[in-house]
């Protein structure tokens, strides 16, 4: 089979380009073959394809950077990509394609390239935000909180909640981009729609695509899962006897719908080193998780020797930083910002990790970050929100807390630290069961040739 991948990104920059380079790897490994349709970057992998990539853009900086209403045109279609995917399209004349993340920098516009009114290629689409849904993608209004408005198709909310960026000519745009595509049918024309979480799927089915969207959780490299099986420490309770001080462990950006903030504050307070915050709770989030506050009622205070351990960078961190210091010198000294890591660098720090901590604020899909902790065999602490739950077995492969509310998370952190080495040991098998049984790369691939299949057939998928 001939499988045309379409993403914005040609390099990894983020968990969509990691899912979509893994893909490549996954159906090449099962003889397929495999083209790229994608924009000039200089830090682009190199690609015999690369010939056909767009132009590169950028629409990060400010609305005053377009000096011309066309140049603000070419984020709601491109005539550019439209004839480059032509050109592409008739050399490598593919059997499906897949698209990803294409919005602003690629447009739907490739989907009125001629050769498709010619020839019924199959259409399959992976939903890596809610950017079907809602214009800003995140389903956060310009207030910072989880909003289900543009539900009703009418997308003219993000700019009166000025959701993008806090800019109403950017909300402006977004909208306007929403609402061209909606009556330009540009999704008509998508067969099927992968959710890569359950929640995903559900509210992609509230927003009109019910009979398109299959869920389907991402997975990982065989790579991947080696270096997960390579970093997984099973010895975590005996590094604490030889003096080893465990920790909890964020890696993420540094940004407030990442709950990085309450994150801090919910330790600081585990730990009797602050006084108490008012409990705010983020709107939308629903919680299975056990009441904490039995399992810790006998234990009001971390122990001594818990650190927190935070990976990564971004604009939450001068706060962070105040936050540590006016609590004093015993924060300072166990709370440590690590910055940047990645490779194996960062996947020892995760299995290292006593717990890991999924502390988003917004409807996260289904995070890498959750599957990588999972393979290293290190439990997740997660919050109630988007697909997260789905990662998280209460007592199993973690605990679940509420959203943005740092009272239940002081207790999770609690109780997980009265966790005892043999049960904490389960947490670890049950960790890596769950990876095995649901995130391996073959399997994935071969559950998504059958989608492609049935979409070429004219079949409508069959979601979980």
């Amino acid at each position: 089979m001939r499988i045309l991948l379409v993403n914005k990104y040609f390099y990894r920059k983020g968990g969509a380009e990691t899912y979509f380079f893994a893909l490549a790897e996954g159906l090449r490994a099962l003889g397929h073959e495999v083209a790229f349709f994608s924009m000039q970057h200089p830090n682009n992998e190199s690609s015999y394809w690369s010939k056909y990539f767009v132009s590169e853009k950028d629409y990060v900086g400010d609305i005053s950077a377009f000096k011309k209403v066309q140049e603000a045109s070419t984020l709601i279609y491109s005539f550019e990509a439209r004839r480059k995917f032509e050109a592409l399209l008739e050399e490598f004349k593919p059997d499906v394609i897949h698209m990803n993340n294409v919005h602003r920098q690629l447009t739907l516009s490739i989907l009125d390239a001629p050769y498709l009114k010619k020839h019924h290629v199959p259409v399959v689409y992976t939903a890596h935000d809610y950017i079907l849904l809602c214009p800003a993608y995140t389903m956060v209004n310009g207030r910072g909180e989880v909003c289900d408005a543009c539900l009703d198709r009418r997308f003219m909310h993000a700019t009166k909640n000025v959701c993008v960026k806090g800019s109403r000519a950017k909300s402006l745009l977004a909208s306007v981009e929403a609402e061209f595509l909606k009556y330009h049918h540009s999704y008509d024309k998508i067969d099927a729609i992968i959710a890569p979480s359950e929640f995903m799927k559900s509210k992609l089915d509230e927003g009109g695509y019910a009979g398109r969207t299959i869920a389907m959780q991402n997975f990982l490299t065989d790579s991947q899962m080696a270096m997960g099986a390579r970093v997984a420490n099973t010895h975590k309770f005996d590094d604490a006897q030889a003096g080893v001080r465990p920790y909890v462990l964020f890696f993420g950006r540094l940004s407030k719908e990442k709950g990085i903030l309450t994150l801090v504050r919910a330790f600081l307070k585990a730990a009797g080193l602050t006084a108490p915050y008012d409990s705010v709770e983020s709107d939308g989030a629903v919680c299975h998780a056990a009441e904490s506050s039995e399992a810790a009622n006998d234990k009001t205070i971390l122990p001594s020797n818990w650190n927190l351990h935070i990976v990564g960078d971004g604009p939450e961190r001068p706060e962070i930083e105040r936050l540590v210091a006016n609590a004093g010198s015993e924060a300072a000294s166990r709370i440590q910002l690590l910055g940047y890591k990645s490779g194996e660098d960062l996947q020892r720090e995760v299995g290292n990790a006593r717990f890991s901590v999924l502390s988003s604020e917004w409807r996260e899909n289904m995070p890498y970050s959750g599957l990588e902790s999972l393979a290293a065999q290190t439990p997740i602490i997660g919050a109630c929100i988007g697909g997260i739950p789905e990662l998280v077995v209460e007592g199993e492969t973690g605990f679940a807390f509420k959203s943005g509310n740092v009272d239940d998370l002081t207790k999770t952190f609690l109780k997980a630290s009265l966790v005892n080495k043999n049960n904490y040991q389960a947490m670890q098998q049950a960790c890596a069961n769950y990876v095995d049984e649901r995130c391996g790369q073959d399997r994935y691939s071969r559950q998504l040739l059958d989608i492609y299949e049935a979409a070429a057939n004219g079949i409508t998928p069959m979601g979980r």
